[in-house]
């Protein structure tokens, strides 16, 4: 149907369509669009990937442009980082975040520094996709979010978005970036649904969006935890009658800190929320650059963490619900900074 997308401020077909299709849709028109964009990763041609988001992209682009890999996350980084070395544009897929690990000399040493190590004249234009997170069984070795480590990286853009229309429109600026991007999809959102434009459109990366407004206090978060604090806001305004402001920063690095500091000059209070790891966790660099800028003045409460426990996620389903914040958890924290 034709519609009016406002924040495209113009008319669009739109159609509702899963987050993966979103990413796939994405991935096909940067294709289309440049030669020098390919696809790299295990079992993203005929099987389309462990998640279905590339399944149909070998049939239109051919063998060449969607490479089945051997097992080996190091031979897919670093063959993505030789090929953007000399002009294309890799897209490669990590098929669980927690393989990243094997690949993180190629990134961290090599992808993240060689544009300032060789003074800009050479660029890195690649993006890792990373699937991430808890909520499907897979126990401790493939449901981990390590953003942090990548977003502590200088070099590396990190971008985490939590809905499909907000992932296509990274997902093309990412690949059009000249930068190394990883760009992390969790796996419960890859069947969510939303209206998106099949017209072409981009996202900058760094800048935040308000997902839902309110007066009473702030809560940043990202990923999977986003649509959690929405129910949870939504809650709070039916059965206490205070209205929570949810911000998703959609990257991480860059960060849109300007509009988190202002969203908390407004309501004096602040709430983070991610599934990664608490201690050390992305939250605590939202806390952190929120104390250290002139919003510190305007709280008017502590504000409060919520992150995974210090623990490997379990296998079995009620232990991993536990270790990881859920609704609830948020609702209760919005209970308590706001009385």
């Amino acid at each position: 149907m034709l519609v009016r997308d406002s924040r495209l401020g113009c008319c669009n077909i739109m159609r509702e369509i899963t987050y993966a299709q979103a990413i796939r849709d994405a991935l096909a028109e940067e294709m289309r669009r440049d030669p020098n964009v390919f696809l790299i990763g295990e079992d993203i041609g005929v099987y389309g990937g462990a998640f279905g988001v590339t399944f149909g992209l070998i049939d239109e682009f051919g063998s060449e442009r969607v490479r089945d890999t051997p097992l080996s996350e190091a031979g897919i980084v670093g063959a993505a980082v030789g090929a953007a070395l000399v002009g294309m544009r890799p897209v490669a897929e990590i098929m669980f975040m927690d393989f990243i690990t094997i690949g993180l000399d190629q990134l961290v040493n090599q992808a993240a520094k060689i544009r300032f190590m060789f003074g800009g004249k050479v660029m890195v234009p690649m993006v890792l996709r990373c699937p991430e997170g808890s909520g499907t069984g897979a126990a401790a070795q493939h449901s981990q979010s390590l953003e942090a480590w990548l977003a502590h990286v200088p070099g590396l853009k990190v971008v985490i978005p939590s809905t499909p229309y907000d992932a296509k429109g990274l997902l093309k600026s990412a690949i059009r970036d000249d930068n190394p991007v990883v760009f992390i999809e969790h796996k419960l959102l890859y069947r969510t649904k939303q209206t998106v434009p099949e017209d072409d459109y981009v996202i900058s990366l760094g800048k935040a969006e308000i997902k839902r407004p309110g007066k009473h206090v702030t809560v940043v978060a990202t990923s999977i935890s986003v649509s959690k604090a929405i129910a949870a806001a939504e809650r709070l305004s039916a059965e206490d009658g205070l209205e929570a402001e949810v911000i998703d920063p959609r990257t991480i690095k860059p960060l849109d800190l300007e509009s988190i500091v202002a969203s908390v000059r407004r309501t004096g209070r602040l709430v983070t929320v991610h599934e990664a790891t608490k201690m050390m966790g992305f939250g605590a660099e939202i806390v952190a650059a929120v104390c250290e800028s002139d919003g510190f003045h305007y709280l008017k409460n502590s504000p409060v963490r919520l992150g995974g426990a210090d623990v490997p996620i379990p296998y079995n389903p009620h232990l991993e619900r536990q270790v990881v914040p859920q609704e609830d958890n948020i609702l209760a924290a919005l209970r308590a900074v706001c009385h």
